[in-house]
């Protein structure tokens, strides 16, 4: 800003400068920003009773403070806004996690369980691929199963296990026998030009026992195989 007359009345300004910049003030948020306002306010009016009429106060230099003071509230606003949608979106997040309590969900893994011969797993693709097996094998690592799906587009697939092994053997009845029920591996192979693709995941299958909604972490879903994971790591609710 411009130079303070330092003449007639010297101690007197300088004393209105230095009460308007050590006003205190309590409040926050909202209230803090226009009592920033009206700090500089009152300091750009003391400066304007106060300047010296042989160097007055350059009115470009004016309109520039007032343009930098407009920006500041303006992002102070704006940051205010950013939380309160911060807070909504956190309250809507909680209770869309509390509506998937007891629900089949699909996550990131490797594990599925086969019980009663029923068993549900699935696969996540980057990319379209050519061609995509999954490779099921038991606790000795011995393949049990190859499910081959051919060419698939990119996104989840959910796929479910009836637990009949590739070397497939019927009972009396000539119905076929499936493998012992259990906690089995599997591993997911996808091709694309004859290149193997590397964002192809598998997706195991849990459930969601509880949520927790406080800390700092966010919104967490308890899952009691997969431990607690977020929202964004549900890849398909079943």
């Amino acid at each position: 800003m411009a130079t303070v007359n330092s003449t007639t009345g010297s101690t007197s300004t300088i004393n209105d400068l230095m009460s308007t910049m050590n006003t205190k003030s309590t409040s926050t948020g909202t209230d803090g920003v226009q009592a920033d306002t009206d700090k500089f306010m009152t300091l750009l009016v003391t400066q304007l009773k106060n300047q010296d009429p042989l160097n007055p106060l350059d009115n470009a230099q004016v309109t520039s403070q007032l343009a930098q003071l407009q920006t500041v509230t303006g992002v102070n606003k704006l940051n205010d806004t950013l939380e309160s949608l911060k807070a909504s979106y956190q309250s809507s997040e909680s209770m869309q996690a509390t509506n998937l309590i007891g629900h089949g969900v699909l996550v990131e893994g490797s594990n599925v369980t086969l019980s009663s011969s029923k068993g549900i797993l699935g696969v996540e693709l980057g990319t379209d691929a050519d061609n995509v097996q999954v490779v099921i094998s038991d606790s000795k690592g011995n393949a049990v199963q190859t499910m081959d799906l051919g060419k698939q587009k990119a996104g989840v697939l959910p796929l479910a296990w009836d637990g009949v092994p590739d070397a497939t053997k019927v009972d009396s009845s000539g119905k076929p026998l499936t493998v012992a029920d259990g906690s089995y591996t599997f591993s997911v192979v996808a091709t694309r030009g004859g290149e193997k693709l590397t964002d192809a995941k598998g997706l195991s299958f849990d459930s969601v026992a509880s949520v927790t909604t406080s800390g700092s972490d966010g919104v967490k879903l308890n899952l009691p195989s997969k431990g607690a994971v977020t929202m964004a790591d549900i890849k398909q609710v079943l």
